[in-house]
């Protein structure tokens, strides 16, 4: 008891110590800035309009992804009005003679896809709008929040290109998934072009991602986080 006693009042001491210490030896002050330095650091703020309208272009989305939800539905309980509007913005082509009186597989999967599609050009705005403006702009302050992302821990620009690369991938993915899936109404040409693109992208994702592992190599990553 007598040693607990001992210990409790030694760390005590020690805490008064370093107090009167920090007390004595405040933290220095940062230097003012110049004033041409200062405004062209605070010219990142230019950004924060850029951002905005992304958080508006990402509410057009939501929009258009509630539209087609809506047009979806009422095609299944019967609506042939809510069926043509789909028939028309996924551009499917029945077969020729035939007409298109309720909905099929291919419609559904087609629909879902462009909701799919929808969903992950949203989460890219995200990655963009939140990352960017962490990275570019100012802290966000998000450390102890419940719902920080996971990723925004140990983003910086170079992380910020291979999670967009790898989006991107898969947003292309779908569109070449969709258009193979109404291939009939597509030549050639067109699916060869949209294949190499794809193909494009993902080499560049890996070129993106291959050099950010030589600049910063495994073990200095996970020193730094």
């Amino acid at each position: 008891m007598t040693c607990a006693s001992t210990r409790i009042r030694g760390f005590s001491a020690t805490r008064t110590e370093d107090a009167e210490a920090m007390a004595q030896n405040p933290a220095p002050k940062p230097e003012r800035m110049r004033p041409l330095p200062n405004l062209i650091f605070a010219s990142r703020w230019l950004q924060l309009p850029l951002y905005l309208g992304l958080i508006l272009a990402q509410a057009v989305y939501v929009f258009h992804f509630w539209v087609e939800l809506v047009h979806l539905i009422e095609a299944a309980f019967g609506s042939q009005h809510a069926l043509d509007i789909l028939i028309k913005s996924i551009g499917y082509k029945p077969e020729a003679g035939m007409a298109v009186t309720g909905l099929n597989e291919t419609i559904i999967m087609l629909v879902v896809l462009g909701l799919i599609d929808v969903v992950m050009i949203s989460n890219l705005l995200i990655m963009v709008i939140v990352g960017g403006y962490e990275t570019f702009v100012s802290r966000l302050n998000l450390e102890g929040h419940p719902d920080q992302p996971e990723w925004l821990d140990h983003v910086n620009a170079s992380v910020l290109k291979v999670k967009l690369g790898t989006a991107i991938i898969g947003i292309s993915s779908i569109h070449l998934l969709k258009t193979f899936i109404n291939a009939a109404n597509y030549d050639e040409k067109t699916l060869l072009w949209q294949t190499v693109i794809h193909v494009a992208f993902l080499a560049s994702a890996m070129a993106i991602a291959a050099a950010d592992r030589i600049l910063h190599p495994a073990g200095h990553a996970k020193d730094a986080h």
